[in-house]
């Protein structure tokens, strides 16, 4: 902490925080590769501004180091664990984990969809969606819904309603809340 009660700049760089990763933890199991982890969130794979967050936050002791840094989008900054623990940070990150690029919005859709509705979405429709026409379906209820300010995606509520709508127009019924 600085004199007048801020906190300082973290000096470490997003290069020196990979560089020390990629030689101290293996990217099995995580959103991004080492490769592209100096441009991508390393939970949610977002490529936007990304942010040193302590592992050991400032305020319990962590320092201005790379071996306690991570590089996360502001959303996942602000999730992320607050704990005295290296160890959870790597098993939260790991947990959150998606295999393909950018589809994190898109799998927290589909659990909000379940939160909501007590089933994954489109299982009450057999043998799935013709390509086509989800892409027509998604196109005319995109219209209908906006991506909050600053976010640059839907957020999980508005994915599950896209899914609650792609279903009615397959199904012919509301999904029906839990």
């Amino acid at each position: 902490m600085s004199e007048r009660g801020k906190r300082d700049r973290i000096r470490t760089t997003a290069s020196e925080i990979v560089d020390y990763w990629s030689r101290h933890e293996t990217e099995c199991g995580l959103s991004i590769d080492w490769a592209d982890a100096h441009k991508r969130c390393w939970r949610c794979t977002r490529k936007v501004p990304l942010q040193k967050c302590h592992i050991v936050p400032d305020a319990l002791g962590g320092v201005d180091a790379p071996e306690n840094l991570v590089l996360l989008c502001l959303r996942c900054h602000r999730e992320a664990p607050d704990v005295a623990d290296t160890a959870f940070m790597w098993t939260w990150l790991r947990k959150h984990a998606v295999s393909l690029y950018d589809t994190d919005w898109i799998i927290r859709g589909y659990f909000e969809f379940e939160r909501l509705f007590g089933r994954k979405p489109f299982s009450n429709l057999g043998e799935g969606l013709p390509q086509a026409k989800l892409t027509d379906a998604l196109k005319k209820y995109r219209k209908r819904a906006i991506i909050h300010f600053g976010e640059g995606r839907p957020n999980p509520s508005t994915m599950a309603w896209l899914f609650s709508q792609i279903e009615k127009d397959f199904v012919g019924r509301d999904a029906n809340l839990k």
